[in-house]
């Protein structure tokens, strides 16, 4: 299209640059014949003239009581024909303004409320399937077809919304304007553009340049509501297997949304500003620059002639023709603009589909990655029993108060095989030891154990997911009240389902030793950053309170009690095993042993053993 383009902008440049030649030269040859027309007509009416002194004409007030003589002569009555005549010229004029600014409201305003409706359906589409289950968790840490989730669910969804209604906008109007434009012209060209141009918009600029003073405010305002939705996203990659093992994607669903609808209010507020701005910008730099051009652009032409026209007849065809080639103009202007946009809209919307493949895949079950990819390409041979193992090949059996792995191989999503197989079941009332060296599978086994990774075979007997709860080495806090530390991933109406209340929660604290964070903090509705204010220990004793709260079947303590001491370490596990909690305990203390009555131990290299604590209590001379 470039071309063509450069071919019919060359040809319509040569024919204006031959047009304003033409014009220039008839000038010329007009104004000397009435040069020599005025000496002639001197000659002749000289005797008729007297020597005198000039009056001087100008506009002054003398200027304006001469117009007001005539002007009555003019207008005799407000009830004449030429009075209804200028009545009926100044309703058209305020008609076609009223016009103007429904299109501008229309154009404009709703045109942004487009693209933040557009934005608003598009990204809780893509929140619904990144939030379905623990979709997110796989995107990060099974699935690596994408690293920048983060990325594409805020940037990338906003420019491809913003550039799909710019395209529309700025196709649709040129190509009629075009058709219809170039049609009227086909037989009548010319026009000169004003030579002055520039200083007017310089001028005008300066003038708009400081009327637009609080856009840069707003701007950062909505930067920084951007930044806090993106933090609010990668707060969720960083801490995704926590929030997956508390099942908590409902929650952190709702403190995204929330994060968003923060920021659509505040580009609502920034639509009305610019709308009003728009209004001013068209004022000054459409309507008062296209005054400006004309009257610079007409000076040339008013005493040419063309085709034999009167003046009225040239001035009214100069008059149309010009705002059809500046509007001409315009068009060829956006649609070419709009070949550029639409390049960038093919680059959003490859990124916006990858996304939504993406996450179709994940929410059916399937995932790439390297070293495991599909089943037919990289399965994985188990060698005692010479058989190939493919992710989703085992079984789970929901059952209560037990749990027993039954031939279970533990393998990563990238397929490296920690243990073979593995067979030992464990029922409620018996807690857990779990230890061995670093690398040796410990948090792999809670993974599959949190249906986190995919069983590659055996069969794996269970409590349901909500019966199960896990505690890392570094508790998730989420964004909230002091409350909803406790009750996490539930809110407050879940907490009232379940008949707990704020002294119940106290209670729970006293038995972790916080009760008081509620009198340096505030109270239960205080809302902080609590990742920064509470100390490593007091989270960790947070996540025990809020274990309290959920009493699940099961519990994997994964070395959360590392920075609490051993009394009150002591008094949490008392508690657990009045209430009914059954843990799987990883951690180095020798104090836990007594609260446990098996141990696992992995050795790193593929072997386990499972077994009571008096014979390991033995194997290790205590």
């Amino acid at each position: 299209m470039a071309p063509v383009f450069s071919k019919v902008a060359a040809r319509n440049s040569a024919i204006i640059a031959s047009s304003v030649g033409i014009v220039y030269w008839a000038s010329i040859i007009r104004l000397r014949n009435r040069r020599k027309k005025a000496e002639i007509d001197e000659v002749a009416c000289a005797y008729a003239q007297k020597e005198g002194k000039k009056d001087k004409v100008q506009i002054d007030g003398r200027f304006f009581k001469q117009l007001q003589a005539i002007l009555k002569i003019l207008l005799p009555g407000i009830f004449s024909l030429e009075a209804a005549y200028v009545a009926l010229i100044a309703s058209t004029l305020v008609g076609r303004t009223l016009c103007d600014i429904w299109m501008i409201h229309n154009g404009t305003f709703t045109l942004n409320e487009l693209k933040l409706l557009f934005r608003s359906r598009l990204t809780k589409y893509l929140y619904n399937k990144y939030l379905n289950g623990i979709t997110y968790y796989k995107m990060s840490n099974i699935d690596n077809r994408i690293s920048n989730p983060d990325q594409l669910l805020t940037q990338d969804v906003d420019k491809f919304c913003n550039s799909v209604t710019d395209l529309y906008s700025n196709i649709s109007k040129p190509l009629l304007d075009i058709i219809i434009f170039v049609q009227r012209l086909a037989s009548d060209v010319g026009v000169e553009g004003p030579s002055f141009m520039m200083v007017y918009l310089l001028i005008a600029g300066l003038i708009l340049t400081r009327l637009r003073r609080p856009i840069g405010r707003m701007t950062m305002t909505e930067q920084k509501l951007e930044g806090e939705l993106r933090y609010v996203n990668s707060r969720l990659i960083t801490n995704s297997e926590e929030i997956a093992f508390y099942r908590g994607h409902e929650r952190e669903k709702v403190t995204m949304l929330q994060a968003f609808q923060r920021l659509v209010h505040h580009l609502k507020m920034s639509l009305h500003f610019n709308f009003t701005m728009g209004f001013i910008d068209n004022i000054i730099a459409r309507y008062w620059a296209t005054v400006v051009g004309y009257l610079l652009i007409s000076r040339p032409f008013l005493g040419t002639r063309k085709n034999n026209l009167s003046s009225s007849e040239r001035l009214e065809s100069y008059y149309k023709n010009g705002r059809m080639f500046v509007k001409l103009a315009e068009a060829i202007g956006r649609l070419v603009l709009a070949g550029r946009e639409l390049t960038r809209l093919a680059g959003f919307t490859a990124r916006i589909t990858q996304l939504m493949t993406v996450l179709k895949d994940l929410n059916e079950g399937s995932y790439v990655r390297t070293m495991v990819g599909d089943s037919k390409d990289n399965p994985v041979t188990n060698v005692k029993s010479k058989t190939v193992l493919r992710p989703g090949s085992g079984v789970i059996i929901n059952q209560d108060n037990i749990i027993k792995f039954d031939r279970v191989p533990l393998i990563t999503p990238n397929g490296d095989v920690l243990v073979e197989e593995m067979s030992f079941e464990v029922k409620s009332g018996m807690n857990v030891l779990v230890h061995g060296p670093n690398g040796c599978g410990k948090s792999s086994l809670f993974r599959v154990l949190g249906e986190l990774w995919p069983l590659f075979g055996g069969v794996l007997i269970k409590p349901s997911k909500e019966k199960l709860f896990y505690i890392p080495q570094r508790p998730y806090m989420t964004l909230g009240t002091l409350r909803d530390q406790i009750i996490y991933p539930d809110c407050q109406d879940d907490m009232k389902r379940k008949g707990v209340s704020d002294l119940d929660l106290e209670y729970f604290l006293e038995l972790v030793q916080l009760t008081y964070l509620l009198e340096r903090e505030g109270d239960w509705n205080s809302i902080k950053d609590w990742m920064d204010i509470l100390s490593g220990g007091e989270k960790q004793r947070i996540a025990m309170a809020r274990l309290f709260y959920h009493r699940p079947q099961f519990a994997i303590l994964d070395e959360c009690t590392s920075a609490v001491s051993v009394d009150v370490e002591g008094s949490m596990y008392q508690y657990c095993r009045e209430v009914g909690i059954t843990l799987f305990t990883v951690s180095h203390r020798k104090s836990l042993w007594k609260h446990h009555e098996f141990t696992l131990f992995m050795d790193g290299r593929g072997a386990y053993k499972f077994q009571a604590m008096e014979e390991t209590t033995e194997a290790f001379g205590s």
